[in-house]
């Protein structure tokens, strides 16, 4: 039995390029600097001692910069390529990480927000478009997935710290993600090749038809919508979860990283040997459907009356991850190969968008439900939403073709 495990892993692991490896270890290290981020809500109202709207507010404007930055960091991409937009945006984001640990001024954290979002955001179009050009057609969803398990290895040990470092210092753990991102973009600089790799795969006319803008293709955009009611979903899990588990569950911060950090753990494990397996049994939008219900469960784990606090806790991220895992590879892919070879920035930067339209309107309007109503309700309205996301998904697919 041992031996079959060991040749699965081997693999779901084989046959990625040596670029895509390398630019997996580039990511683990950013991703393990990724512990400012989920931590920010509750710097504001911890540290700071500002209310919850008022951390809404900061995480609102965090997603303004978001999509200005995803927006400006998929046309450079197509116009500069990849891999200078990646190494400028992370060094950049590191020096305004250091800089927003040193402003306790409300207004001017409001200001700087959303200056380093926009630098953290402009990375994603790059990445992603580094992720298709490195890969082949074929190996496109592993090598997405190979890309998850970085980020997700770095978010789990980056969260894990994050949550050590902020029960010591808040301004240590900003400090700290700063040199991180720094050093990724460093890395950038040595490991990987100045010229972009062009892969086998080539533009037909119908990619030339739709795949010049993302948002002149009447189908992809209905299948953005869909994205960002689920990234809605996805950013309250770790902008506002977190803070209810410190008020109303009251679970100390250390904890709270370690509960943060299984999501990442279970996707190291798991998510590779997971797409290996579920190859071609059924379509890709098969899979989104079922991570998004699986989301719509972990919420609805949260409303359980309180009796072991952690353990409700553990098993709404155990539950979201499997989600996670089912919906996010699948998601990606069906972006790139949408996009034409000469189009993948904007197609990137249109999909960074819609996450970024989600993480303004998620915590704003979520910081709000649950200041007005509490957090029963909140969570009641997210099993809602995701439900009527992954109805949404279906019927989307089932007036066309396969994705697969």
């Amino acid at each position: 039995m041992y031996r079959q495990i060991a040749a699965s892993y081997r693999t779901a692991f084989s046959g990625l390029s040596r670029e895509t490896w390398l630019l997996s270890v580039v990511i683990l290290v950013n991703r393990c600097g990724y512990m400012a981020v989920p931590f920010m809500s509750m710097y504001i109202t911890q540290s700071l001692h500002r209310s919850i709207a008022e951390a809404g507010l900061v995480i609102t404007l965090f997603g303004v910069g978001s999509v200005l930055g995803a927006m400006a960091g998929g046309y450079l991409t197509d116009q500069w390529g990849f891999r200078p937009v990646q190494i400028f945006s992370l060094i950049l984001s590191g020096v305004f990480f250091i800089v927003f640990s040193l402003i306790t001024s409300f207004f001017w954290i409001c200001v700087l927000v959303i200056v380093l979002a926009f630098f953290v955001e402009a990375f994603k179009p790059a990445n992603s478009t580094a992720i298709a050009a490195y890969s082949t057609t074929a190996n496109l969803t592993r090598s997405y997935a190979l890309n998850r398990l970085a980020t997700n290895i770095g978010f789990g040990f980056g969260t894990s710290m994050g949550g050590i470092l902020a029960a010591i210092n808040y301004h240590l753990l900003f400090q700290v993600d700063g040199i991180v991102y720094m050093l990724a973009g460093v890395l950038i600089i040595i490991l990987l090749p100045k010229a972009k790799i062009n892969r086998e795969a080539t533009v037909n006319e119908a990619d030339a038809v739709f795949g010049k803008s993302p948002w002149t293709d009447g189908f992809f955009l209905r299948f953005l919508i869909m994205v960002t009611l689920y990234m809605v979903c996805f950013s309250l899990l770790f902008r506002l979860v977190p803070v209810y588990w410190k008020e109303q569950m009251h679970i100390g911060e250390s904890t709270i990283g370690l509960l943060l950090g299984m999501n990442g753990l279970v996707i190291a494990l798991f998510e590779m040997i997971l797409i290996q397996n579920l190859r071609d049994r059924w379509s890709d939008s098969a899979y989104i459907v079922a991570g998004v219900v699986f989301s719509a469960l972990s919420f609805l784990a949260l409303v359980v009356p309180f009796v072991l606090p952690v353990v409700l806790a553990g098993i709404a991220v155990l539950l979201f991850t499997i989600g996670e895992m089912l919906a996010i590879p699948y998601i990606s892919t069906f972006v790139m190969n949408r996009a034409s070879e000469m189009s993948r920035g904007k197609y990137s930067a249109a999909y960074s968008v819609a996450q970024a339209v989600a993480q303004i309107i998620g915590p704003a309007l979520g910081g709000y439900v649950a200041a007005m109503w509490g957090y029963q309700v909140l969570w009641l309205a997210l099993i809602v939403v995701s439900a009527t996301c992954a109805l949404g998904f279906k019927m989307l697919f089932q007036r066309t073709v396969r994705l697969s």
